[in-house]
């Protein structure tokens, strides 16, 4: 799939962003929704950061896919999920 970055306002943790578009004239709605992980006194090292986003990963709903891993920042790093299309 190709890619087309939109910029959107902030918004909370765990709302779902809804974007329609038109594909030769065919609707579809595409839907995302954003997590943040947190490994505030969880995760001394690096490596044992890495093992709880892969669980988190692992474990997330079949029916979303991870885009996109995203900066981390105050203990806690975004994941973006989308909505798999039927």
């Amino acid at each position: 799939m190709r890619e087309i970055v939109i910029l959107i306002p902030d918004i909370d943790v765990h709302q779902n962003v809804e974007i329609d578009v038109r594909i030769n004239g065919k609707k579809q709605t595409l839907k995302y929704r954003v997590e943040l992980v947190s490994w505030e006194g969880c995760c001394d090292k690096e490596s044992d950061r890495v093992t709880v986003l892969k669980k988190k990963i692992a474990d997330y709903d079949k029916d979303w896919q991870l885009m996109e891993i995203g900066m981390p920042a105050n203990n806690q790093i975004p994941l973006v999920f989308r909505k798999k299309l039927d």
